[in-house]
């Protein structure tokens, strides 16, 4: 073996080497969404003023909260439970959609279409007053 050929067999098993872990990772295993607490949100806050008509919507952080009828809320994770990127709602659709890979989610949370088979999580959504408590 010439020396060419040498470092040519070096550069690729190294260049092999880094770049093998991640792609077999890339699409492995589930992300895990952390555990949210308890939240209050002041539904009065102009923040979340597209909360006040049925089928209106609102982030809050990681959160995602649907005005479902006159006296109820949905409160869903936007982390997505295959690797973890951060689903957006399409109000005339009503489906969250991952720009990472394309999983698709219903406005309640399930699995329309993968690589998922995870719902995503959703929480208690309860109004006191003029407060959304999330737990």
């Amino acid at each position: 073996m010439d020396r060419k050929e040498f470092f040519s067999k070096v550069l690729f098993g190294g260049t092999v080497l880094l770049v093998a872990p991640s792609l077999l990772s890339s699409c492995s295993k589930a992300a895990t969404p952390g555990t949210l607490g308890n939240t209050v949100v002041d539904l009065n806050s102009s923040a979340f003023a597209s909360l006040k008509t049925v089928g209106g919507f609102a982030y809050d952080g990681n959160v995602l909260i649907i005005r479902s009828s006159a006296t109820n809320y949905t409160a869903l994770s936007r982390i997505c439970t295959h690797q973890g990127c951060t689903v957006n709602y399409n109000s005339a659709t009503k489906r969250l959609v991952c720009p990472c890979h394309g999983a698709t989610f219903s406005n309640t949370g399930s699995v329309i279409s993968g690589p998922t088979n995870v719902a995503l999580t959703v929480y208690t959504a309860t109004v006191n007053g003029t407060n959304l408590n999330i737990s």
